[in-house]
């Protein structure tokens, strides 16, 4: 590419901030409306971000967005001038700014609405999909990201003690299910006890997995119905922080009551696997390699791992991967799994192995951790043991 050629192109991110976290991060400023930042070259060569944004927020973006210079759409209507709607008035004023500033082709990310790439099409200038365009950016936290993640790890982590120490305290029944003051507990009750837990300390609370015996087998079952002693019950809870953003993510296993032979080498089998990945974590390391360290640990212990196709029905086996990258969306790149990238510093992983056996149900740990420039940190402090009862001091 000439200097010429470099000096009419530039780079666009478009849509709804609040909805759209490419656009949110290079920003980081949230409104409900269309909104556009272009990178292009200015009269002088520089590079300059241009953030195109409804007239009513402009103040607002001005005091706290990351840009360079603000705009709204009537700053570049078109000639005959713009739609009344809104998404499609942001998309015909940035064809229109592009134009006004001789720019000849446009690098857009995977997340562009269409109706931006139909209006600078329309308008003659070339526009090409980057599908790495700011995956690394979004990978690679700054210290403001990772100290929003901490933070809510550290929410998580007080909502799974306070849902397992409701399941693991709970009184049972003659047939086996278990009462909270005189009613069923049920995954429904518990999840709605985390719920308001969530709520009430600023958190967006996604349905939660609370998943005993068979449920637990099925690695992504939310579960549903009676809770009973002696069973396995997955917990685990992914709440958005609603003033960052960012995600929590953490899993524990909780039994009620005694803990069966086979529960406990599942626990230990998995304990195991998820100290070996969290170890072999460093830059350059492949997500792939993590994954490997983790099926040979489970292996190790006597177990299967492989997709659900690739093992046998009655087996208790992993069937996942990993785990993978946290931040604005609680499932982002890399993947801990086959293919899986290099690691960076500034990656913020999950390292969650499971075992799943359908007579039993499922035992899961997940810890995250943040890439160092020596290895990673793990967030998390909460015990990794079946049991969660309360202990006399």
């Amino acid at each position: 590419m000439t200097k010429r050629d470099a000096a009419r192109r530039a780079t666009l991110l478009a849509g709804i901030p609040a909805e759209n976290m490419n656009l949110y991060r290079k920003i980081r400023f949230v409104v409900g409306d269309p909104a556009a930042v272009i990178d292009a070259p200015g009269a002088n060569g520089d590079v300059t971000t241009t953030l195109i944004i409804r007239d009513i927020e402009l103040a607002r973006a001005r005091k706290h967005a990351r840009a360079d210079s603000f705009a709204c759409p009537a700053d570049f209507a078109p000639e005959g001038g713009l739609s009344g709607d809104r998404e499609t008035a942001t998309a015909q004023s940035v064809a229109e700014f592009l134009r006004r500033s001789d720019i000849e082709s446009v690098v857009a990310d995977r997340s562009l609405p269409f109706i931006f790439a139909h209006f600078i099409h329309k308008a003659g200038i070339r526009i090409e999909c980057d599908p790495e365009l700011g995956v690394i950016e979004r990978r690679t936290k700054d210290a403001d990201e990772i100290g929003h993640l901490r933070e809510s790890q550290r929410l998580t982590e007080e909502a799974i003690r306070m849902a397992c120490e409701l399941i693991a305290n709970a009184g049972a029944s003659a047939d086996g299910t278990l009462h909270v003051n005189g009613q069923l507990l049920t995954s429904e009750r518990v999840r709605s006890a985390v719920d308001l837990f969530l709520v009430e300390r600023g958190y967006q609370a996604p349905p939660s997995i609370i998943a005993g015996g068979a449920d637990g087998a099925d690695c992504h079952n939310i579960g549903s119905g009676p809770l009973r002693t002696g069973e396995p019950v997955i917990v685990d809870i992914f709440p958005r922080n609603r003033e960052t953003f960012y995600y929590g993510d953490c899993t524990r296993t909780v039994v009620h009551g005694a803990i069966s032979p086979e529960l406990a080498s599942m626990r230990d089998a998995v304990a195991a696997a998820k100290a070996a990945a969290i170890a072999a974590v460093r830059p350059g390391v492949t997500g792939e390699s993590i994954h490997e360290v983790t099926a040979r640990t489970l292996r190790g212990h006597g177990y299967e791992v492989g997709r659900p196709s690739e093992v046998a029905e009655d087996a208790c086996a992993m069937v996942h991967g990993t785990g993978h990258g946290v931040g604005l969306e609680v499932h982002e790149p890399p993947l801990l799994d086959r293919l899986g990238p290099e690691l960076v510093v500034g990656d913020v992983l999950t390292i969650e192995p499971g075992l799943y056996h359908h007579p039993i149900g499922g035992v899961r740990l997940e810890d995250m951790i943040v890439v160092t420039e020596h290895g990673c940190e793990n967030f998390n402090a909460l015990p990794e043991e079946l049991s969660w009862a309360y202990r006399p001091s």
